[in-house]
């Protein structure tokens, strides 16, 4: 169990992501200044930074424990299970489990959509995700890194959730794009 301090510095990092969030929605990413930003979360600006390196890096605020995850997902796998499977129910798992008191996906997505600055820093953490996502994998399958099936593997799963948000039933269109790394792209158009 997580002590006082760890508790109030997740609180304090989940405050400033959804005061910043809310800010950035409500004007816009560049007409908030992290000063505004602070003050809103009652924080020092000094602080601000003790938290986060970056104003882009305001709305990231779990891309570390993202990246573990899913790291973990693959290491710790039940014997048996495929990475495939493994990651699958990771993907699923983080979906459903997406608090219902911060920003949805859809918002998340337009505000990311509308501002140059924060789709280069997603840009940037989703190749380091990729890039240690790759590693893990690579250990798993006794294969280098720069494999070209790891590294299209670890590509597909990194844009998985990005092509399921896009469908009617995300879900649904995660588990077929699953089912398809699992089976391949054989019996298309054949």
């Amino acid at each position: 169990m997580a002590g006082l301090r760890e508790r109030k510095k997740a609180q304090t990092r989940k405050r400033l992501a959804d005061v910043s969030f809310a800010l950035f929605r409500e004007r816009g990413f560049d007409n908030v200044t992290v000063a505004e930003i602070a003050d809103a979360a009652d924080i020092a600006v000094s602080t601000l930074f003790s938290y986060v390196p970056s104003k882009e890096a305001l709305i990231f605020d779990q891309d570390d424990e993202f990246e573990r995850a899913a790291v973990d997902a693959v290491r710790d796998r039940a014997a048996g299970t495929s990475i495939i499977d493994a990651l699958e129910a990771h993907m699923i798992a983080l979906r459903r489990a997406e608090p219902d008191d911060g920003p949805n996906r859809a918002d998340f997505q337009e505000l990311l959509g509308t501002t140059p600055a924060l789709q280069e820093y997603a840009e940037r953490i989703f190749r380091r995700w990729e890039d240690s996502l790759a590693v893990a994998i690579a250990e798993e399958a006794g294969l280098p890194p720069a494999d070209p099936g790891i590294l299209s593997l670890t590509r597909f799963v990194m844009e998985a959730n990005g092509i399921a948000d896009r469908q009617p039933n995300p879900e649904g269109a995660l588990r077929e794009i699953y089912d398809r790394l699992r089976r391949g792209w054989g019996d298309i158009g054949g």
